[in-house]
């Protein structure tokens, strides 16, 4: 099993930045990529980014490239989602997962609430 405890949620002004953290615990060593997910009030959860935790280019959704990086600390068996230039439209609640192969992300924390203000 693998835990994950998502931090660094708020509240921003449009044209801000934030960082999320997410630290993942239990059988850490088992994780193949680690990502970032988001779920808008009223809209299916969507994929953001994501990063294979054995090294390897990142991978955005269109609408983050170029605003949001991600980055894992394998020593901390952590993962960071550095958002900046922040809309409106990224206000959502962010997800960590993680998943042990290419397939399913099968693993999941429990969340952080993003608000960006107009």
């Amino acid at each position: 099993q693998v835990q994950l405890v998502e931090s660094g949620g708020g509240l921003v002004q449009a044209g801000g930045s934030l960082r999320l953290s997410c630290a993942a615990s239990g059988r850490a060593f088992s994780i193949y990529n680690m990502g970032w997910f988001r779920q808008a009030p009223g809209k299916e959860r969507e994929f953001v980014a994501a990063v294979r935790w054995s090294g390897g280019n990142p991978y955005y959704a269109d609408s983050v490239k170029g605003r949001f990086t991600i980055a894992g600390d394998n020593a901390e068996n952590t993962v960071y989602l550095q958002m900046t230039s922040l809309k409106p439209e990224d206000t959502a609640v962010y997800y960590c997962a993680a998943r042990q192969g290419s397939g399913e992300w099968g693993y999941w924390g429990q969340g952080t609430q993003v608000t960006v203000s107009s």
